[in-house]
């Protein structure tokens, strides 16, 4: 199975989990993703993404011919004409590009939302008379980078203005079959900003304390979409919850950032993934015991080069020796796993802590 995707390391390991023999194509080649995939490529899939060099790497990793699919990851929001390039020469494995297409057009999506009843923040294609309480973001973007105050934020085009609005951001990771959505589970994350990028993602933990009604509630929300938009596979929604009251920001239409909370301890999310993109849903929820939290650690100073190290098992995304990682980039992944959500969150920061430490002494 051929993956394509900024990191490409989580959905290797889930992909062997299930059984295939992932052929990878991602930009860091971290000794995980090395160690997962049965053939790996660097791309350049940084934006925007040289199509020509994707399909020529990809074209590498499958040189006999054999790969029965391509699944994709962070870094093709914005790219359904890609999208529709690989289509034509393997099988896509997940929603559609006209469907990504549609779902990251702001004013499209917003329509979306308006006719299933779903609350959402107000959009606009302009700027408004008074930036205060708007954010300018960029469309396709991801990770939160590309996300400003719309009183100093970027203007021009391929970006949109969102109010603002207050509450905890909560993410749905969702598996469709074209006919209809399931919630697989829910997560809460947190920005990890700098002065440039006050909405860089940080992490995620699960579960999250919802109510009840504020659950039902979003997945009903999820259910209506579902009946409108023909998502396959793995995806996830972003609300921000607060009080009584929720509203959707965005759906990403691709495996995502959450990919390894929500792994079952027996199966695997990218066979369930392939299976849904045939139409097959499972019959119930993966379980899930305990809590368990990750975060990205960022580079708090450029690292010329990594040195040889023997890595906690409670991190990902390994950087490979001598690897250049430049300021405020991704390091590595940090995991912790503890009976609540708030212990694994402790645990988490401990040893976010421990990698900056570490760092400093190898300095």
């Amino acid at each position: 199975m051929l993956i394509a995707a900024a990191s490409g390391r989580a959905l290797a390991a889930s992909a062997r989990r299930g059984g295939f023999a992932p052929l990878v194509a991602d930009r860091f080649g971290d000794l995980d993703t090395l160690a997962a995939a049965q053939k790996h490529v660097l791309a350049d899939l940084a934006r925007p993404i040289d199509g020509n060099r994707l399909m020529a790497a990809l074209d590498t990793l499958d040189d006999g011919g054999g790969a029965i699919g391509v699944v994709c990851g962070t870094g093709f929001e914005d790219r359904a004409d890609l999208l529709t390039r690989l289509a034509a020469r393997w099988p896509l494995l997940g929603t559609d590009p006209a469907t990504i297409a549609a779902l990251k057009d702001p004013i499209a999506f917003a329509r979306l939302c308006t006719e299933a009843k779903v609350p959402h923040p107000q959009t606009s294609l302009s700027p408004p008379a008074q930036g205060e309480g708007w954010l300018v973001k960029r469309m396709g973007g991801a990770g939160g980078w590309h996300i400003r105050a719309a009183s100093d934020g970027e203007r021009g085009e391929g970006v949109y203005y969102q109010r603002r609005v207050a509450g905890r951001a909560v993410s749905a990771l969702l598996l469709g079959n074209g006919a209809r959505i399931m919630v697989l589970g829910f997560s809460e994350q947190w920005t990890a900003p700098t002065a440039r990028h006050p909405y860089r993602y940080g992490g995620a933990v699960r579960p999250v304390a919802l109510d009840a009604p504020m659950r039902t509630a979003m997945e009903a929300a999820v259910a209506r979409l579902g009946q409108r938009l023909p998502l396959r596979g793995l995806g996830s929604a972003d609300f921000l919850a607060g009080g009584e009251q929720f509203q959707l920001l965005e759906i990403n239409p691709r495996p995502g950032a959450t990919l390894d909370l929500f792994e079952p301890e027996a199966g695997s999310l990218f066979a369930l993934h392939v299976a849904a993109c045939s139409g097959r849903l499972p019959e119930c929820v993966p379980r899930l015991d305990g809590a368990m939290a990750d975060a990205i650690v960022y580079a708090e100073r450029t690292i010329a080069a990594v040195p040889a190290l023997v890595w906690p098992d409670w991190i990902a995304d390994r950087p490979a020796p001598e690897s250049r990682i430049e300021k405020d980039q991704p390091l590595c992944s940090v995991f912790a796993r503890a009976d609540t959500a708030e212990a694994a969150r402790r645990l988490l920061a401990e040893r976010c802590a421990r990698v900056h430490a570490l760092m400093v002494e190898v300095a």
